[in-house]
């Protein structure tokens, strides 16, 4: 006699749905990369600053490039002859407000928000241009800085702030330019 295996119906969703997504371009966050294999060299140039807070870019830039150092599978180099592509861009807006306050009316939280006009491009060989393998001309990071206590008697905490949101900005700004976003 002939024995029939029927599947339950637990089974056979679990079967469909791994079926489904095998294939589907799906990986874990932070796996996934966009950019072709070929590239292996960046080179980050100086950002450029459209806004009115000095030294902004200078932050950002450095951000930007030590962050690429702690994805292992890209080298940044110093120039963008020594490169495969190039990561460029001009910080438009840095704004930083109040949110929250104190019973005395003194700032305890800022929210910081930066936009910036980003592009990430082949480094051109010979007489061909430039390939554009991701930009973003509007790319904007927005963060919440809370000021300890002790640091509201203080006047200015914005260097500070801007060092601290700089490293997110740069793990967001890198994620979203390795996952395509």
């Amino acid at each position: 006699m002939r024995r029939i295996s029927i599947l339950t119906p637990l089974t056979l969703a679990v079967m469909l749905g791994a079926a489904m997504l095998n294939g589907c371009g799906y990986a874990l966050v932070g796996r996934a990369s966009n950019i072709p294999e070929d590239i292996k060299k960046i080179y980050v140039q100086p950002l450029e600053n459209a806004t009115a807070r000095s030294q902004v870019e200078q932050i950002l830039t450095r951000a930007i490039s030590d962050e690429l150092l702690t994805r292992r599978r890209y080298e940044t180099v110093n120039s963008a002859a020594e490169s495969d592509a190039v990561l460029s861009g001009t910080v438009l807006s840095f704004t930083v407000r109040p949110v929250t306050f104190d019973p005395d009316g003194l700032a305890t939280s800022f929210e910081i928000m930066i936009s910036a006009d980003m592009k990430f491009q082949r480094r051109p060989t010979g007489d061909e241009e430039a390939e554009t393998l991701w930009s973003n001309s509007r790319y904007s990071f927005r963060q919440d800085y809370p000021l300890e206590e002790a640091e509201t008697a203080y006047f200015d905490r914005e260097n500070i702030a801007i060092e601290s949101t700089s490293k997110d900005f740069a793990r967001t700004l890198v994620t979203d330019l390795l996952e395509g976003f």
